[in-house]
């Protein structure tokens, strides 16, 4: 029986069920009809955690089973008379007791807990009860020093996974505001808090509450500000994590919202010398303090979220530039290309105004002007349109794709073809049609950029076009400046129904 009670005990790695498995055994082992198996809070003067076996939910109330003797003592046999602990020989409403057994729980050093049975049906314990509860208590330290190891591990896991998932989640693209949300959101979880808080410094010097992230109403919380002075402070703006018993009663904390809470991290959130703000993770009043793991755990969590928060910003920073700069090519472009076209526009229309005297020659010179301006008028449409598409993101509409394609041939052509187009060609032109239309359009660019002598393209897409059969179709015709094979330039044109 010892036997098999030893591989039980250690055959599941959940602490919970070790536990419970632990009470169950001991009973067994023994013949108790009552087991329990208090876990000392390691820093304060209560048992933290109570398992039980033969015993009801009112017995459970009325157990109290801190031992009067010094913590750690060898196990021993206590026959009829007063029990371990400052429970009566029988509680009310507890169970019935003649004799108790009690032996500490040793997880290497430390001692974990105290098991207790009692309610031996023929009689006091024996000396064989204690010896094999000894036996039993060796074997359940080590089983608890295996649970406890495998809880860490897996709770690590869940730290780095969270950290991983908050990097991609900032890297992929959000604003500041979404960023914080998500860094406070995934904490909260990861950490078992009531709230998952924010706090980024203010002019004055103090902090303020920026985001919240809560189980339940978090009206209040975002814009509570510790003032300048505070100790805790002084801490966080010097970068320093603080961490909290008690948030209602601790004289550090000087904020309104404070007695919502109890246990609590504030952790700093900064990056090569870099404050970004505090991430604050406080707990219900009542609730489980935060071990020592868990303020680790959390505290390299901080730091990673930092980390990802500033690479978050730098990447923005840099889309933004490329904005600036995609904005600065389209003035060039339009300077190039459309005010140079206006300027000898203007000079031809001047020229006409001073050969007035003859009439042809006026007509002739007036309607290559009224060209030169509906090219213009599309040229500026063109790049106004494409000065409206989104940076570093795909185009979403078929002129956007034409634009796309037309600006990657300028790469290799060292100049960009000039593209007007005509129609509602985004309302007007279908998805295969446009994959068909596009992939032409490739194929035109691309003998162009193998054709000697080409110095200027023109693109021009009509969604307007009338095809032999009736039908409205679109146009494709890609022009440039090169000569063919009889010397001429050379013109490409592909047209579908739409």
């Amino acid at each position: 029986m010892l036997l098999e009670a030893v591989l039980n005990v250690g055959s599941d790695l959940e602490l919970g069920s070790t536990l419970q498995q632990i009470v169950d055994t001991g009973a067994a082992l023994t013949g108790a009809r009552h087991g329990a198996l208090g876990v000392l809070d390691p820093d304060r003067d209560r048992i933290e955690g109570l398992y039980t076996a033969g015993m009801t939910e009112a017995e459970r109330r009325h157990l109290d089973l801190f031992p009067d003797e010094p913590a750690g003592r060898p196990a021993t046999l206590t026959r009829p008379g007063r029990p371990p602990g400052r429970a009566p020989d029988s509680p009310p409403g507890g169970p019935p007791v003649r004799s108790f057994l009690r032996a500490p729980i040793r997880v290497h050093t430390e001692v974990f807990g105290h098991l207790y049975l009692a309610g031996k049906p023929s009689g006091p314990f024996t000396d064989t009860d204690l010896a094999l509860l000894r036996v039993l208590a060796a074997q359940a330290g080590i089983a608890i020093g295996n649970a406890r190891l495998y809880e860490t591990a897996r709770q690590r896991e869940r730290w780095i996974a969270g950290a991983a998932a908050v990097t991609t989640a900032l890297l992929t693209g959000t604003d500041a505001a979404d960023a914080l949300m998500t860094v406070a959101e995934r904490a909260r979880a990861l950490a078992g808090a009531s709230a998952g808080v924010i706090l980024q410094p203010t002019e004055e010097g103090g902090m303020e509450i920026v985001t919240a992230s809560t189980l339940d109403d978090p009206a209040g919380i975002v814009g509570t500000v510790i003032e300048p002075g505070s100790a805790v402070l002084v801490q966080l703006l010097g970068g320093e994590p603080v961490f909290i018993d008690d948030s209602a009663t601790d004289p550090r904390m000087t904020t309104d919202v404070r007695s919502r809470f109890g246990p609590s991290m504030m952790l700093p959130l900064q990056s090569g010398g870099r404050l970004i703000g505090t991430l604050a993770l406080p707990r219900r009043r009542g609730e489980r303090p935060y071990t020592d793991v868990d303020r680790l755990l959390a505290t390299q969590f901080a730091s990673q979220a930092a980390l990802a928060l500033v690479l978050a910003d730098a990447q923005a920073d840099r889309e933004q530039l490329a904005v600036y700069e995609d904005r600065d090519r389209i003035a060039r472009d339009l300077h190039d290309l459309v005010v140079q076209r206006l300027f000898a526009t203007e000079m031809m229309l001047e020229s006409t105004r001073r050969r007035a005297a003859s009439e042809a020659e006026a007509g002739e010179l007036l309607g290559r002007a009224v060209d030169e301006l509906d090219s213009t008028i599309q040229e500026v449409r063109t790049a106004i349109f494409a000065l409206q598409q989104p940076p570093a993101e795909a185009p979403s509409t078929f002129r956007g794709r034409v634009l796309r394609e037309t600006g990657g041939a300028a790469a290799l052509l060292g100049f960009p073809p000039s593209v007007q187009f005509t129609g509602a060609v985004d309302a007007l032109v279908g998805a295969e049609t446009g994959k068909e239309l596009l992939a032409a359009l490739r194929g035109a660019l691309a003998v162009a950029h193998r054709r000697p002598g080409v110095s200027a393209i023109e693109v021009e897409v009509d969604a307007t076009v009338r095809l032999p059969d009736g039908r409205t179709g679109v146009r494709l015709v890609v022009s440039d400046d090169g000569r063919g094979e009889d010397g001429r330039p050379t013109t490409v044109t592909w047209q579908a129904p739409l």
